[in-house]
């Protein structure tokens, strides 16, 4: 990259941040359209089912999350999110889960409990059939939580383009000349 000119290597980064910014603001306006379109399909549902059929009294008492944000650095040091479903290992969690020399023979065996259940669908705390708009109200709500992981790395994508771009301004002024 330093053998390349200076003015070029500013007009390609600042093309790639604006091109960035534009994503942005499009995933933006597609959270605030899923996130809407939630709320309404949970208002119809609480209109289908009745108002006191849908609300907090009916949560369980224990909630388990059905997704997770996890993180990874790429190579150019860049942080990326991305949603898991709660139940599912990520790469990095598979293999095994000690790292000591095991003892094969014997007859008194322990099974290991299981670390974690699948999550019971939060759907199912507001009934067996419950309305298809509560069935959108999740969907539209699960999409939005990754909008949100994807709006998190963009965002850290563009400011890490923005300190780029101002470091790339300073040197530019440094080797114009009659600068001060």
């Amino acid at each position: 990259m330093a053998a390349r000119n200076p003015r070029a290597e500013l007009d390609s980064l600042l093309l790639q941040l604006l091109g960035d910014l534009e994503e942005l603001e499009a995933k933006r306006a597609a959270l605030n359209a899923r996130v809407e379109e939630g709320w309404l399909s949970l208002s119809k549902a609480r209109y289908a089912m009745g108002a006191k059929s849908v609300g907090p009294l009916q949560y369980a008492s224990r909630m388990e999350p059905q997704v997770r944000v996890c993180t990874s650095e790429a190579q150019d040091g860049l942080q990326k999110f991305w949603m898991v479903r709660a139940g599912t290992q990520i790469p990095e969690e598979v293999g095994p889960r000690e790292a000591v020399l095991r003892r094969r023979k014997g007859l008194t065996r322990t099974p290991e409990p299981d670390p974690s259940p699948a999550p019971q669908d939060p759907l199912n705390w507001f009934g067996i059939l419950v309305p298809h708009s509560l069935r959108q109200a999740q969907a539209s709500f699960r999409e939005g939580l990754q909008l949100a992981a994807d709006m998190a790395s963009l965002q850290i994508r563009i400011d890490w383009g923005r300190s780029q771009l101002q470091g790339l301004q300073e040197k530019l002024k440094q080797l114009e000349p009659g600068a001060p």
